[in-house]
């Protein structure tokens, strides 16, 4: 469901079931002359659109304005917004503060922006996985929590009831798009082959390939786009959702 249709009573039903609540995180940059400045974040949310068909979930609205930087083109007449990651970490840490303050305890972030070396990290992301980490312990350690809380003797089988969910750290999760699995079967790049197919797949009125500029050496092989490429991409990417959110 679309949270911001939701009635507070539909809200605590699905806080009681513990349903996954879906964050598309990304950015507006310049990709190129055929393909939409809001490709990143379209992506995830056309995928998460998908899979909110097939599972009870919480969709949250997008969230578009991210550190994207100039590293591709100059902004103007571009299109590219960056915003610097110190920026995003107060309010990430705010916004999930928030949830957190719902009920909410199986929140889930997807970002397909600079995603490829995940466990490094780049600016959007990071922000928001240190966000998290902060507004968990602000939350068990703050007004409404208990300083020592893990070291309490409740907490003695911390470690071996993980898999039971009770972790709290795994509350407000931030996840790539497109894991390393998924990276080494589908093409990963800007503007290229395979974000030209996955767009042609899922938002197919965005792409305009009377526009496609060659002299961009980062969007040449998008020539070899197709929406059949694009759907096989979706596919490997709905699998992993529901892995991780079921």
């Amino acid at each position: 469901m679309r949270f911001e249709h939701m009635r507070p009573h539909e809200i605590r039903h699905a806080i009681a079931g513990h349903w996954p609540v879906v964050l598309p995180l990304g950015v507006l940059e310049y990709h190129s002359e055929h393909l939409p400045v809001g490709l990143d974040t379209l992506v995830v949310v056309r995928c998460a659109e998908l899979i909110e068909q097939e599972m009870d979930l919480i969709l949250l609205p997008p969230f578009y304005y991210g550190a994207a930087s100039y590293a591709v083109a100059p902004p103007d007449g571009n299109g590219t917004v960056q915003v610097d990651a110190s920026a995003l970490l107060p309010f990430a840490r705010e916004l999930f503060r928030s949830l957190l303050r719902i009920g909410f305890r199986n929140v889930h972030a997807f970002i397909h922006h600079q995603s490829e070396n995940f466990a490094a990290g780049m600016p959007t992301d990071l922000a928001f996985r240190l966000a998290a980490r902060q507004a968990i312990f602000q939350h068990l350690e703050g007004p409404r929590g208990s300083e020592g809380w893990w070291g309490d003797n409740s907490m003695a089988g911390y470690y071996e009831d993980h898999d039971k969910g009770t972790d709290p750290f795994r509350w407000l999760n931030v996840h790539p798009l497109m894991d390393d699995e998924i990276i080494r079967s589908f093409p990963f790049d800007h503007a290229g082959q395979g974000e030209t197919s996955l767009m042609m797949a899922l938002c197919p009125q965005t792409v305009d390939m009377t526009r496609h500029n060659p002299e961009h050496w980062f969007a040449r092989s998008a020539t070899e786009a197709s929406a059949e490429l694009g759907r096989e991409g979706v596919e490997r990417i709905l699998g992993r959702m529901r892995r991780v959110l079921r």
